[in-house]
């Protein structure tokens, strides 16, 4: 069975992206690409919101193709290509060829593909992630707090009506500054009785 991640960059004043919808700031370097790599390797399926889909639907089907990529950039072109993907719009006519297109969120079904999935769905995109957690369906965030105060943009986090406990999972930093918040929900877990 597969879980379903909210994976994010994110400034250290919580954005997710500039006010303008930039990404300029993200410090990918080789290390950190080769983590991702490794992490989305096995997973089950990417599940994005319209604007993320375009987004790496736009450059990652071909990068391997451009002399000017990285070995980790070319390693993740393959992924990519070769993990399921679903997009979630209301907007989109129709969805690539191997991706199936998704009007809304509805638990049941989102559910039903985390149970039958063969690793972690990752969800990309905040509108979505929100919508996901919404509907309490997250059982993880990993967050990669960037080192930029953004001063405005859009928040990884919206405000919302409820509040969802969290368990640290795991902390890991990266060479060039970024830091890993690896959250799971915290009733995954169940703490063993006092003796």
């Amino acid at each position: 069975m597969g879980s379903v991640v909210v994976q994010m960059s994110v400034s250290l004043d919580g954005f997710m992206s500039g006010p303008d919808g930039e990404l300029d700031w993200h410090l990918v370097d080789e290390e950190l690409h080769q983590h991702f790599n490794d992490v989305l390797r096995g997973a089950g399926a990417f599940l994005d919101g319209r604007v993320n889909h375009e987004l790496m639907s736009a450059y990652w089907p071909t990068a391997d193709e451009d002399p000017a990529a990285s070995a980790p950039e070319r390693e993740f072109a393959g992924i990519f290509r070769e993990t399921p993907k679903v997009v979630f719009s209301r907007t989109l006519a129709e969805a690539p060829p191997g991706t199936e297109l998704v009007r809304d969120v509805v638990p049941e079904v989102e559910r039903a593909r985390a149970a039958a999935a063969t690793g972690p769905l990752y969800v990309g995109g905040a509108l979505l992630a929100a919508s996901f957690a919404e509907h309490d369906l997250v059982d993880e965030y990993r967050v990669y707090v960037h080192p930029v105060l953004l001063g405005r943009g859009r928040p990884l986090f919206p405000a919302a009506d409820r509040r969802t406990s969290l368990r640290l999972l795991e902390t890991r930093s990266f060479g060039n500054g970024v830091a890993l918040l690896r959250y799971g929900r915290s009733d995954m877990f169940v703490t063993p009785p006092p003796r």
